[in-house]
């Protein structure tokens, strides 16, 4: 009954699975690119929870889902609430009855663990306070359209070690490259993803450090959703993890800089960076709309088989 696969994580699925939704989507970009109607998930229905809100994943999904023929339905904060009034598995247990899939965005992932438990149609993770896949599928496919495959690469992770830098960390392991992520004492990431990946991951305190050579450098904004109280702090203690043309410099000649964005131009990238021809932030948003179509393609089964 509970057969439907998921996407919390990258560890979900094998490397060959990822590398085949990646390559999808870059097959879905240029059908839409070409304006090609594909329309596999025509009269499937997405439903979205937003405890978090978001601009780009909302976005990406409604759209991604009406180009493939379906609809999504945009449930906020004020239109449900995960597990406050009724149990997140009821809630599963009824949603997943009237729709194909179900994205959701919000703080605790235990919240998402228990929605799939319970739910019989795939369940994806549009962020959590430990992981955000999504995004990493935009940035690999992002990595591949511009200069192949990122096996046995190094990248670097600068700032925050976040649901973010969690989420390299995944990636790091699943597409086999080298990470280093450089991070202030006390902004470590998690130490269940850094016994996961083993020596594929190496922390620093040293931003120069871990950008030297590195093909990859990627960052995020030093105070979160949810850490507005703690701003002022963690823009005294960041203050030298920020990102710069300068940092870029001591990278590899071809680095690219990637942000999942918004961006806070002054605090964790300097104001010029995302206009720097290294920066590819705004490939790596574009691509969350086709990366997540072809991971909806891979879990969602087409509505009508052509006879």
């Amino acid at each position: 009954m509970m057969s439907a696969r998921h996407f919390l994580s990258m560890m979900d699925y094998t490397p060959d699975e990822l590398g085949g939704v990646i390559r999808r989507g870059i097959e879905l970009k240029d059908l839409r690119n070409r304006g090609v109607l594909f329309e596999p998930l025509r009269g499937r229905v997405l439903a979205m929870i937003f405890e978090k809100s978001s601009t780009r994943t909302r976005v990406s999904f409604e759209a991604g889902m009406i180009q493939l023929g379906g609809q999504a339905i945009f449930l906020s904060p004020r239109d449900t609430q995960l597990g406050r009034g009724e149990p997140i598995a009821d809630g599963a247990r009824v949603m997943s009855r009237m729709v194909d899939a179900v994205m959701i965005r919000t703080f605790a992932h235990s919240n998402l663990t228990e929605f799939a438990a319970h739910s019989r149609v795939p369940v994806i993770n549009g962020l959590s306070d430990d992981l955000h896949p999504c995004q990493l599928l935009a940035d690999m496919q992002t990595f591949l359209e511009h200069r192949g495959s990122i096996k046995g690469k190094t990248v670097a992770w600068i700032g925050d070690g976040n649901n973010m830098c969690n989420s390299y960390i995944e990636a790091a392991i699943q597409f086999d490259f080298q990470l280093r992520v450089a991070c202030p004492q006390g902004y470590e990431p998690s130490p269940d993803f850094l016994a996961l990946a083993g020596d594929r991951v190496t922390l620093t305190r040293d931003p120069r450090e871990a950008v030297k050579g590195a093909h990859l450098i990627s960052t995020d904004v030093w105070t979160s959703m949810g850490q507005e109280e703690e701003a002022a702090k963690r823009i005294a203690l960041f203050k030298p993890f920020q990102v710069t043309r300068e940092l870029l410099d001591l990278a590899a000649d071809d680095v690219l800089f990637m942000h999942c964005l918004p961006a806070h131009r002054g605090e964790e990238i300097s104001e010029d960076l995302l206009d720097d021809q290294r920066s590819v932030a705004w490939d790596q948003a574009e691509n969350r709309l086709h990366a997540q179509k072809a991971l909806l393609e891979f879990l969602v089964a087409p509505a009508y088989q052509p006879a």
